[in-house]
């Protein structure tokens, strides 16, 4: 009957974005989000909400097609991409928490959070996402463990946690994931040793800032890594074994930790433009194997002897203060620096023995030169960082070993 069709209309209207829509009963020409995909957006939309000066979630009308709404793709039927809170510059983000919901879009390839103030734990059922390939909701509240169970999202390629709260171990799971191509879990709150990692794709690795401990298994690394940064830990034991691996680094930074033992000269050679080694306990003398092309070496604050090798006359920022080097300055690195091809040459308290240089040499005015507490006088003045202290020299009875 004619009233009939009018209200089979109205029910299509109304309930085809939500409900089962019964087949034959209605006829749509555009593809209908699957309910439990509708409802599971709900659930996200409930738990979280724009903090003031963001509008996000403006175009989220749950009477409307949910994929138009802004951050929502869709292919077919299935969300297949999540990516929640305005990424221009300056948004304030999202506040709230990540609906366990989450874990029904089981399309889901990709889900990001804009840097924000997202709370909470990460859901547990996001393991149900095996299609995932990239995770990021850096920058952060997020508190709690890191679910081991991350460890079954075999597709996982980016993991990017970063800025955030998490404490606890880093699971075993994850080192096991054999897509996995990044992972960022820098700045957190996180313990416990790094876990082998078994990905032959693996090229970006961040765990700076947080308070792992143990030493690095010499095969735990893979060689495909581009990216290592480690610093501001508690890591200990040698290097020199996963180092002379991983030929493809074009950034290294393991500062402000206990690694020990030498380091390795086949490092100098690494496509490095910033070699970051300071403030460790490191030992031995240091022998690049060719001339050094990297433009900043820091190698501050270890327990590095022996002479300083004339081939990092090409780095255009060396720190090599707070050692136990001896010896004369080489020459290379003092015409270097006299051509300002260096702009920064920290060598203040080491145990050298001199530097031909003359008093009246004119130092370039964009290059940096400290020399003082050694075993000589410091033949210039030179403007030193306020650290080194007031002393020029060290105290005879210190150098005496050091002489010859």
């Amino acid at each position: 009957m004619p009233g009939d069709r009018k209200v089979s209309r109205r029910f299509c209207g109304c309930f085809a974005l939500a409900l089962v829509v019964i087949s034959g009963f209605c006829s749509f020409s555009a593809a209908i989000l699957d309910p439990v995909d509708f409802l599971a957006l709900q659930s996200v939309r409930k738990s979280l909400r724009d903090i003031p000066g963001s509008n996000f979630f403006a175009s989220w009308d749950f009477t409307s097609d949910p994929c138009n709404f802004a951050g929502v793709y869709c292919n077919g039927h299935r969300v297949v991409s999540l990516n929640l809170g305005d990424p221009r510059a300056g948004s304030p983000g999202l506040t709230g928490r990540i609906a366990v919901e989450i874990g029904k879009l089981s399309s889901l390839a990709e889900f990001t959070i804009v840097p924000g103030r997202v709370f909470g734990h990460l859901p547990q059922t996001l393991y149900q996402l095996k299609n995932l390939r990239f995770l990021a909701v850096g920058k952060n509240y997020i508190y709690g463990r890191i679910p081991a169970d991350l460890g079954l999202l075999r597709n996982l390629r980016t993991l990017d946690l970063g800025y955030n709260q998490l404490s606890g171990t880093i699971p075993r799971s994850i080192g096991n994931l054999p897509e996995l191509s990044n992972l960022i879990l820098c700045h957190n709150k996180l313990s416990g040793s790094i876990p082998p990692f078994i990905s032959h794709s693996l090229t970006r690795l961040d765990l700076k800032h947080n308070g792992l401990t143990g030493s690095i298994g010499p095969f735990s690394l893979p060689p495909s890594l581009q990216y290592l940064s480690l610093s501001w830990n508690k890591l200990n034991g040698p290097v020199d074994g996963p180092l002379n691996r991983l030929e493809s680094l074009n950034y290294l930074d393991l500062s402000m930790n206990q690694f020990s033992g030498p380091i390795p000269g086949k490092i100098f050679g690494f496509p490095i433009s910033n070699l970051q080694l300071q403030r460790n306990a490191f030992t031995g003398p240091v022998r690049p194997f060719r001339q050094v092309m990297i433009q900043t070496v820091d190698l501050s604050y270890n327990r590095l002897s022996g002479r300083i090798s004339p081939l990092f006359s090409t780095v255009q920022n060396l720190y090599l203060n707070n050692n136990r080097f001896i010896g004369r300055v080489p020459g290379s690195l003092v015409d270097r620096l006299l051509k300002a091809g260096i702009q920064v040459l920290y060598l203040q308290h080491n145990f050298l023995t001199g530097i031909d240089i003359s008093p009246t040499a004119n130092i370039p005015v964009s290059s940096s030169v400290c020399l003082q507490y050694n075993c000589m006088v410091p033949p210039l003045a030179a403007t030193c960082p306020l650290k080194a202290g007031r002393q020029k020299t060290r105290p005879t009875s210190q150098c005496v070993v050091w002489k010859g």
